[in-house]
């Protein structure tokens, strides 16, 4: 795919723009979980350090501190429960440390020691050996009597990685199944919609002068295509009318000029054959005719042209021996050759059949051989080679002339530049030319089967 289509930039966005919002979608949802599970945690430790706080004052205004590690062991069970707990009296001293944490094995020697905080309630993560983590909530208490405590509970973080873990992991697989699906649905998305575009586009393609009549599609979705569509219409049928005006002019044109031209001819003719008219008179009337003939030649050639144009030139389709025609053509030039001595050979292999107008195509040989004759200098040599290749009948002629300048060669199958009459016949004209060197005309027809042969399909 041309990666500088719009189908392509089209897709490429989508594609793009859905997984990057997947992602950030992803990853507010991963925020917005470790912020809910790290929150929870700390809700519930900060509850059970405030009813170790609880305790602790009641159990001090009763019966001692010395009960307090028994009732938390009793009441909450802390090692079982895989929670840590730790009391601090206000110069440090630990008045009761939580056993070893049933999973993982964590005593209270891994933990930092105890840091009083600058508030009542407050909570950090602690790092713990393994890659492990623990949420650790502080909390401080003072009884009536005035004496600080800073009770502290904690509880492993592992639930919360395993779980962010897991979150993660899924939304790295997950997101190139979705950028893929995304491009999948994205192209099929793209390309019903610019289907009217390839429409359009198949339909402009298949219009040129010949067929200005024909129209493109409407989409009928009354959107902006539908709207180029019909102002493209209406662009081509105003072509379409500057070209009609264009063709009957040019008619008209040759029409009315043939005429005149006519009596012109026959007056001069009439003049030159006075008898007691001087001969440098004679010689200019005769120059001057000559132009005459020119001219007419030319408007000839405009009023056939339009003619053709507007599809009333009559043709007549026959299978004809191409090979034939080349050499008799040939033979019928070599007379123009021999004034410049120039050497010109015709051969073919066998016989090759195309199906056509028999006229025209003898008058794109004499074209053709006039054009190299004309090109080439004295003593210069032309070929011409018949011969079917790949279900083609293919002509060439090829001289060692001056060639065609490659700014020109583009430009040498335009109307009133050089031959234009293969294009009836639906074959195609190729030149290939070299300054200085020569040029080499090649024209393609559609093969034909020889008229002795049981139907009349192109071989």
């Amino acid at each position: 795919m041309n990666t500088r289509s719009l189908k392509f930039q089209l897709i490429v966005w989508y594609a793009g723009l859905l997984t990057a919002c997947l992602a950030l979608l992803g990853a507010a949802a991963y925020v917005a979980l470790q912020g809910y599970l790290v929150g929870a945690l700390k809700q519930s430790l900060l509850r059970r350090a405030r009813q170790i706080a609880q305790l602790l004052v009641e159990e001090s205004q009763h019966q001692g501190l010395a009960r307090v590690g028994e009732e938390i062991e009793a009441r909450y069970a802390p090692g079982l429960n895989d929670r840590f707990v730790r009391i601090a009296v206000s110069n440090g001293a630990p008045l009761y440390i939580s056993s070893p944490l049933q999973q993982g094995g964590l005593s209270a020697s891994a933990m930092p020691a105890p840091a009083w905080p600058s508030t009542v309630e407050s909570s950090k993560e602690v790092p713990l050996p393994g890659r492990r983590k623990m949420l650790l909530v502080s909390h401080v208490v003072s009884t009536p009597e005035g004496a600080r405590f800073l009770i502290e509970t904690g509880a492993p973080m592992d639930d919360i990685q395993d779980a962010l873990r897991q979150w993660m992991l899924f939304l790295i697989a997950g997101l190139p199944i979705v950028a893929v699906v995304a491009a999948g649905g994205g192209f099929l998305l793209v390309k019903r919609a610019l289907l009217p575009v390839d429409r359009i586009a198949a339909t402009a393609e298949r219009i040129s002068s010949q067929n200005l009549s024909a129209r493109l599609p409407l989409a009928q979705t009354g959107d902006e295509l539908e709207r180029l569509s019909i102002a493209l219409n209406h662009m081509i049928e105003r072509l379409d009318q500057a070209f009609q005006y264009s063709r009957r002019f040019v008619a008209d044109a040759s029409h009315e000029l043939r005429t005149p031209l006519t009596v012109l001819r026959g007056e001069i003719e009439s003049i030159a054959q006075e008898p007691l008219l001087a001969p440098e008179w004679r010689d200019r009337l005769g120059s001057a005719l000559e132009e005459l003939e020119r001219l007419v030649c030319i408007v000839e050639g405009l009023f056939a042209i339009s003619r053709l144009d507007a599809g009333e030139a009559q043709t007549e389709w026959v299978k004809f021996d191409l090979a034939r025609l080349t050499a008799a053509t040939a033979d019928q030039m070599a007379l123009l050759a021999e004034d410049k001595n120039i050497k010109i050979t015709c051969g073919s292999k066998r016989e090759v059949w195309v199906e056509g107008d028999r006229a025209r195509m003898k008058q794109v040989v004499v074209n053709l051989l006039d054009n190299a004759i004309k090109y080439t200098p004295d003593g210069g040599k032309v070929s011409l080679t018949v011969d079917a290749r790949q279900g083609k009948a293919v002509l060439e002629v090829e001289d060692n002339g001056i060639g065609i300048p490659p700014g020109a060669l583009p430009r040498v199958f335009e109307r009133f530049y050089r031959v234009d009459q293969a294009r009836s016949h639906h074959g195609q004209v190729e030149a290939i030319s070299t300054p200085a060197q020569g040029s080499t005309f090649r024209i393609e027809l559609p093969l034909s089967s020889a008229p002795g042969n049981n139907g009349t399909a192109r071989l």
